[in-house]
């Protein structure tokens, strides 16, 4: 990686950092408490690695094939994968076999196949279930009403850990409005919490346009990609 283009992700990322900290104390949140996840997809592995140099652990991709030509090059650190795009069933095994957390799934037969495919001798993979807030027809996750269902059916699979929601909201440009919205996915959290004796601890939920809103409505992981990479590159083509 040319020293320039280092540079610049460096600055990109301190920023960024400043920002989602700032936020924290803003809406009286624990310094550190949000974890930022780094999504890559695209980036080639050298930039991920520039990143994981300046103390970035997590990282998100949602192109399985670019992820799993990219991902063994970075065995040698300490990085925690999540799998952030639509999981088909046919890409089950390698997201099970590669990824430590899966923030997108919303439908039974994902789940079961990621349980039956994850190797019994590493840790349970982490689910979160992709809610549709806004019932979006172009877009994936299953309706609010459908959570506490779906979330009793799936608490108990083997080799998985269910954590929690995510969800990718309609853009808003107003921050009451945003946090309204993801005021729904908190509610909802609780409220299948309650309602099913659980204690899933995670919301997936923010991105570079709507971070402070997430934030202030208690995200713990919020996913930004080119605020911190700049902007986004082609793929690399298959072998």
């Amino acid at each position: 990686m040319a020293p320039e283009a280092k540079d610049a992700l460096a600055k990109r990322y301190q920023a960024l950092l400043q920002r989602l900290r700032a936020a924290e104390r803003a809406f009286g949140k624990a310094p550190g408490s949000v974890q930022l996840i780094a999504v890559s997809k695209t980036y080639p592995a050298e930039d991920v690695r520039a990143l994981a140099e300046l103390g970035q652990q997590h990282f998100g991709e949602n192109q399985l094939q670019d992820a799993i030509q990219k991902i063994p090059h970075l065995h040698d650190l300490d990085l925690t994968w999540h799998f952030i795009g639509p999981v088909q069933s046919n890409k089950c095994r390698d997201v099970a076999l590669h990824f430590d957390w899966v923030h997108s799934v919303d439908r039974l037969k994902i789940a079961n196949r990621l349980s039956q495919l994850r190797p019994a001798d590493t840790p349970p993979i982490n689910l979160l279930i992709q809610v549709n807030l806004q019932n979006e027809p172009t877009k994936a996750g299953i309706a609010p009403g459908a959570v506490s269902e779906f979330v009793k059916t799936i608490s108990g699979l083997r080799n998985t850990k269910l954590r929690g929601l995510m969800a990718i909201p309609s853009r808003e440009a107003d921050l009451d409005r945003q946090r309204q919205v993801f005021l729904m996915l908190r509610e909802l959290l609780d409220e299948t919490n309650r309602a099913l004796d659980l204690e899933m601890d995670c919301l997936s939920m923010g991105m570079t346009d709507d971070l402070e809103a997430a934030v202030a409505e208690g995200a713990t992981h919020v996913r930004v990609g080119t605020a911190i990479f700049g902007p986004r590159q082609k793929p690399a083509s298959n072998p």
